[in-house]
């Protein structure tokens, strides 16, 4: 037997060996490649295999694949659902989310849903979200803990509200879009606004909509994951007379500082009245000094034949 004998069966060994080792790992996975042929979803067997040795499970591709092909999707490639289970990503999620935005008539591709999966966010939660719109409760007392939000009109009556802000996804915006915080606090924040820029109470409570009409003018969903649909004033309270409760306040404190002028300047004026009676009794001593020197004077002239007695 020379060389090439030797080498050609070497050969075929290996060969024979590696479709030994082929046909076993297509015998775990020939059920399923069976399943996508008679499914309308033929997937190659050595591709399945390949799926298997990249540690891709070929179930979830599968099915996820058939899925697609049945609700009419085109487009998506094996490859693609494969780099996204690699990446740690929800593939059956993803395409169920564009079943449903497909169904829907919502233009969503491959793409967009995979990214906004990778970013954390439910992708079929939004989708189902921009066909049936979400309700957030502004303020949210689970969230904040309070219950109302409280704006002061102009005439210093204090207004306590309440809104529900009807919302849908925008799925062009929900990676890197600001989330329901964000709406919450704006919509808050602009209600307290137009509130704060009404000149009564009365104005506010004969039409509350005026509210909602100046908070949707603001454009506040912009930037954000969702397009504001409405926003309704689900209750309105009086509060506190604020106005008057600083207008109190204010006399209150303005007694307070009128005290406390008089104060000084009794202090100023009993201070003044005690510099007097000790400057007083300064000119009273010199007063008395300069009396001593008369005796002195006159003896003095005696002396010098300046006074004589008798004169």
């Amino acid at each position: 037997m020379n060389t090439f004998e030797i080498l050609l069966i070497v050969a075929l060994g290996a060969i024979g060996i590696f479709f030994l080792i082929f046909l076993g790992m297509f015998a775990s996975v020939a059920a399923l490649w069976f399943r996508a042929f008679m499914s309308g979803a033929p997937i190659s067997p050595i591709k399945m295999v390949a799926m298997k040795l990249k540690k891709v499970n070929p179930t979830v591709i599968v099915e996820a694949r058939i899925m697609s092909v049945q609700a009419g999707l085109k487009g998506i490639s094996t490859d693609a659902m494969e780099a996204h289970f690699l990446a740690n990503g929800h593939v059956p999620t993803v395409v169920r989310s564009l079943v449903a935005a497909h169904r829907a008539k919502i233009n969503l591709n491959w793409d967009t849903a995979a990214a906004i999966d990778l970013a954390g966010r439910d992708v079929l939660e939004a989708v189902r979200t921009s066909v049936k719109t979400k309700v957030i409760d502004c303020p949210d007392p689970s969230r904040h803990g309070r219950s109302t939000l409280d704006g002061v009109a102009r005439d210093g009556i204090q207004l306590k509200a309440r809104a529900r802000v009807t919302v849908r996804t925008n799925l062009d915006q929900l990676v890197g879009g600001a989330t329901e915080e964000t709406i919450i606090a704006r919509v808050g924040e602009g209600i307290v606004s137009a509130i704060g820029s009404c000149e009564t109470h009365k104005e506010v409570l004969a039409n509350p909509m005026l509210i909602a009409r100046a908070v949707l003018d603001k454009g506040l969903d912009s930037q954000t994951a969702y397009e504001i649909v409405s926003i309704d004033i689900a209750d309105i309270d009086v509060g506190d007379n604020v106005g008057a409760r600083l207008q109190a306040d204010q006399a209150e404190a303005d007694v307070r500082i009128a005290r406390a002028k008089a104060e000084e300047r009794r202090a100023q004026a009993v201070a003044r009245e005690q510099e007097m009676k000790a400057l007083t009794a300064e000119h009273k001593a010199e007063v008395v000094l300069a009396e001593a020197e008369i005796p002195k004077s006159m003896a003095a002239a005696y002396r010098g034949g300046g006074l004589r007695a008798g004169s």
